[in-house]
């Protein structure tokens, strides 16, 4: 413990940097009730009552975010990992073994784990076409689809759209129905990387701002986000989960393991990058129904409200300029005087030790960000932030 206080606790009510992540108790229980019985469930026949519970995880998601039934998917170490097994099947079905000229496309507020993702799968990386965004933040549509006129006329192969539900940098959505729009004209495989506003998708303005999400080929989660669970929980959902075992099996069907394929439940081996995993399942279904969807509806209601009425506040200091309102739960500012003046004004809100944000580059300029998501933080730690950046901005 004495090694775990040095350092932040991006758990703790207080933290608004990055993206806050989770940290259910409850979780951590289902956790250690996993590692105890230690079952392998790569392979659904050696433990096909764990497996099971998982999967019917995995449908409530399909459910939730509207995709059809026979959706299916895996559970994964976080967003990066489901990027990668999204982005290997998505060029198995669109390109086959040849991916000379592929191009997928993405805005300049897209998360970095994209383009990462194309370099593990051997993407040139010339075949990642950033696209330009409406307002200096979402993916501009007409921009996307006259990108891929222009590739597909000049021998290039598109076959990826990323839009984002949620972007690290502010918050912002994508158009996400325009998109899917262009897609659907193009042939393009649509994702959506929704692994921090995803689960806004309980709430019933966070169904409004993701409205679209529900014609995505394959939707990337991190419960470890927004749905407050501990680190190493993601989610991938896939509408047509063939196309994760094409592109990640080959002809080497490793005839000892002939014995336990019964095809009843899914192999998770066969859908993604991992061989050996561990049971995942149990630390997204015990807090479910422990505490139940009301509650974390409630919480990122809370959430939404708290972002809201921090815009309003800081929006009424003279020295900040607020360049927008949050679509979800990130609120960006920054000072008047330029970047200087922003570096020194977050250095003055650490020196309390008492909260920490952190800052990004936006309109290309430095921004700081608020990001108001552990489900620890309450009215009265937001409150207290906002009185310590009016305090620091000279008011």
């Amino acid at each position: 413990m004495a090694a775990a206080a040095v350092g932040g606790n991006p758990a703790g009510p207080r933290f608004f940097g990055y993206i806050p992540g989770g940290g259910l108790v409850s979780s951590a229980v289902a956790e250690t009730v996993a590692r105890t019985v230690n079952r392998y469930t790569a392979i659904g026949d050696l433990a096909p009552g764990l497996v099971s519970i998982e999967e019917s995880v995995l449908r409530w998601l399909a459910e939730l975010f509207g995709l059809p039934a026979g959706t299916g998917g895996l559970t994964t170490t976080g967003g990066s990992q489901a990027m990668l097994s999204m982005l290997v099947a998505a060029r198995e079905a669109h390109l086959g073994d040849d991916s000379t000229g592929a191009r997928l496309y993405l805005s300049d507020q897209a998360h970095h784990c994209v383009r990462k993702a194309a370099r593990i799968a051997g993407l040139p990386r010339d075949a990642v076409r950033p696209v330009a965004t409406s307002d200096g933040r979402r993916l501009d549509p007409e921009a996307l689809a006259a990108a891929v006129v222009e590739d597909r006329s000049g021998g290039r192969r598109p076959f990826l759209v990323v839009a984002n539900a949620g972007t690290t940098n502010s918050g912002v959505v994508d158009p996400l129905g325009a998109v899917a729009d262009v897609a659907a004209e193009h042939r393009l495989w649509t994702h959506v990387d929704a692994c921090y506003g995803g689960f806004f998708q309980l709430t019933s303005r966070g169904r409004a701002r993701l409205r679209g999400i529900e014609r995505a080929d394959s939707v990337s989660l991190d419960p470890h986000k927004s749905l407050f669970l501990p680190y190493g929980t993601g989610v991938l959902l896939v509408r047509e989960p063939a196309t994760l075992v094409a592109g990640h099996t080959d002809a080497d069907p490793g005839d000892y393991l002939q014995d336990l394929r019964s095809g009843q439940l899914p192999d998770y081996a066969s859908m993604g990058t991992e061989l050996t995993r561990e049971w995942r399942g149990l630390r997204l279904w015990l807090p479910l129904h422990l505490h139940g969807i009301d509650a974390f509806r409630a919480a990122l209601d809370e959430k939404l409200d708290l972002a809201a009425d921090a815009h309003d506040v800081l929006s009424r200091i003279a020295a900040l300029e607020v360049p927008e309102q949050p679509e979800l739960s990130t609120v960006v500012f920054r000072h008047r005087d330029g970047d200087d003046a922003s570096q020194a004004l977050l250095a003055r809100i650490h020196e309390s030790g008492r909260v920490w944000l952190s800052s990004t580059r936006l309109d290309g300029r430095l921004t700081l960000r608020l990001s108001i998501l552990a489900f620890r933080t309450h009215r009265e730690h937001v409150d207290e932030a906002l009185e310590l950046i009016a305090g620091a901005a000279g008011c």
